[in-house]
């Protein structure tokens, strides 16, 4: 959910420029989200996930630096 302080300064039509942290914050929470579906979708297909581990690994084993 937006903050009402970011929704307000994008109506006006003048967007601020995000800082640093804003970023790094924004980014935090998006991979701690991303990790929460991958564990979800682990949870309820676990031969579908098993199954993408195994390519992953594969992708990893066959990878030439």
């Amino acid at each position: 959910m937006p903050d009402p302080e970011e929704t307000a300064g994008q109506a006006c039509g003048k967007p601020e420029p995000e800082t640093d942290a804003e970023r790094r914050r924004r980014r935090a929470q998006f991979l701690r989200e991303l990790n929460e579906a991958k564990a979800l979708r682990e949870r309820v297909q676990p031969r579908r996930a098993r199954a993408a581990r195994m390519r992953q690994a594969m992708r990893m084993r066959t990878f030439r630096w």
